[in-house]
């Protein structure tokens, strides 16, 4: 059973003006001729230094909303997931600027508020894999270094033999 959630006149306000943020970082402009469409993400994307805190800086207006709304956690690390994605990748130049054009993780999170912030649902098994994986995947980024020191110690203690 789905339950339909009483918003407050300022939870409405806060909605949409993060919707048109949303649009404006990731969807604002379409390119002539496609249905594709982009924003000002990555073209801020472009300026080194202040492009990479754009969509971290919206993100926290999104998560502190979503908290407000009571949007289940899980959902919330699927909201840091995106934008950490985005956060990484972006960081590499070159392939970051292209890979912004592509992924948009403010109109995702968007999507996930929305999805959380009219109807109070329960987190999706969907949510919950997003949210293992990406775990995972950090387990695994940060064995990474751990596993180079071992093979470079025991390289070197192999060499004083």
């Amino acid at each position: 059973m789905t339950r339909l959630r009483q918003l407050t006149p300022g939870q409405q306000q806060r909605l949409r003006v993060l919707k048109h943020a949303s649009r404006l970082l990731d969807s604002a402009f379409q390119l002539p001729g496609t249905p594709y469409r982009f924003g000002l993400d990555p073209i801020v994307g472009l300026v080194p230094g202040l492009g990479d805190l754009v969509s971290p800086l919206f993100t926290i207006g999104v998560l502190w909303q979503a908290h407000d709304l009571g949007v289940p956690r899980v959902v919330l690390l699927r909201m840091l997931g995106n934008v950490a994605i985005d956060a990484l990748v972006g960081a590499v130049p070159l392939l970051g600027d292209v890979f912004d054009f592509a992924w948009k993780s403010n109109d995702m999170n968007m999507a996930l508020l929305e999805q959380h912030a009219i109807e109070e649902r329960v987190a999706s098994a969907g949510d919950w894999m997003f949210v293992a994986v990406l775990s995972l995947v950090a387990l695994a980024l940060a064995a990474v270094p751990v596993l180079v020191l071992w093979l470079l110690i025991s390289t070197l203690c192999g060499l004083w033999r």
